[in-house]
């Protein structure tokens, strides 16, 4: 089992923020530090001191850590064109010494395209340019040296690209595909993905969609077994039940709808909460939603006790 730290900048969060987590939980033992790709604040926070573009974050952090792997949940095809994006993820690749991890998906939240004029189309027309992205982008990358791609869709025409640069990691960086759409998600992932996540959800939903994934796989003739799966939960841990409420507190959550829908308690409580995932979704990796990034404390008392029981 593997524990990532799955941050959220657009809450509220500077570069210089970011790096103080992704290096304590580098320093803390944690596989990875992921962080959102989004340009807009949710709920009802401020998101001073505003947005942090999520590659150019991840860009500084590649120099400025040494081990922990680096990735987003998810950036959305909206944000940019996949040409330049396949440039700047593997050049962030590069940077890294390849740690980079690419998660991607279609883009759902509106306002923040309305607040900074990025194009929103409707769901379908999202997915199809969704889908094209990740073959060109994935098709750039994995072009042997010396060779060229050329890709005609409906929405995007790339004509003898050299598809460079390269990523360090070859022939690409892990991609990351997620949600719980019953159809085209399942089919994409099985297409695309090397890891499969299920974010904010339960078990009752995870394990189904990740059976679907399965059965997607199977279909074109793909093992399952080469799609890790994971899930992101909000994550909540005291010593004690006093501990557990005061940082619940703080991030403007009840206790109990923690417990309910993240993993939140003692422990002890969420070593069994966890274990219940493994033993009913099988999941080998949990990203932890941090959403307090001032209480480096919490990490490293998961990390001291939680992480060596599973």
């Amino acid at each position: 089992m593997e524990l990532r730290i799955f941050t959220e900048p657009q809450q509220g969060a500077s570069y210089l923020d970011l790096l103080k987590v992704a290096r304590a939980a580098e320093d803390a033992g944690y596989d990875a530090f992921f962080r959102s790709d989004h340009y807009l604040a949710m709920g009802a926070r401020s998101g001073l001191p505003g947005p942090t573009d999520a590659w150019v974050t991840l860009a500084g952090l590649a120099v400025q850590t040494s081990r922990i792997r680096l990735g987003t949940l998810m950036s959305p095809a909206t944000f940019r064109l996949p040409g330049p994006l396949a440039i700047s993820v593997a050049q962030v690749d590069q940077m890294s010494g390849g740690r980079v991890e690419f998660g991607f998906g279609s883009g759902w939240f509106a306002d923040e395209h309305k607040a900074y004029g990025i194009p929103f189309p409707e769901l379908s027309e999202r997915f199809d340019i969704y889908t094209e992205q990740l073959e060109i982008i994935t098709g750039l990358w994995s072009t042997p040296m010396g060779e060229r791609f050329s890709f005609s869709g409906k929405h995007f025409e790339l004509t003898d690209s050299p598809a460079l640069p390269k990523p360090a990691q070859r022939p690409r960086p892990p991609v990351l595909v997620g949600g719980v759409g019953a159809k085209r998600t399942p089919a994409l992932a099985a297409r695309f993905a090397d890891e499969f996540n299920i974010p904010f959800y339960g078990m009752d939903i995870a394990a189904p969609q990740f059976e679907r994934v399965d059965a997607a796989c199977r279909a074109i003739g793909r093992d399952p077994a080469g799609i890790i799966r994971s899930t992101a939960q909000t994550v909540c841990v005291g010593w004690d039940d006093a501990q557990v409420a005061r940082r619940a507190e703080n991030i403007g959550r009840s206790v109990a709808d923690l417990k309910a829908g993240g993993l939140a308690g003692t422990p002890a409580e969420v070593v069994d909460k966890i274990g219940q995932w493994v033993e009913k979704t099988g999941v080998t990796r949990v990203y932890l939603q941090v959403l307090d990034l001032a209480d480096l404390d919490h990490l490293d008392l998961i990390a001291a006790e939680i992480a060596p029981q599973l």
